[in-house]
């Protein structure tokens, strides 16, 4: 088996060149996540 997690940068509260993952109290969050797979025969 496999597990997919969606998930932000490792260790990015402590590096500033990361994307920010602090949601304060009157922000809003939102996300989509979207896998797509296939297959050949």
């Amino acid at each position: 088996g496999f597990c997919l997690e969606t998930q932000h940068y490792p260790d990015s509260p402590n590096q500033p060149n990361f994307p920010s993952t602090l949601l304060k109290p009157d922000d809003e969050y939102e996300t989509t996540t979207v896998f797509r797979f296939s297959t050949k025969k």
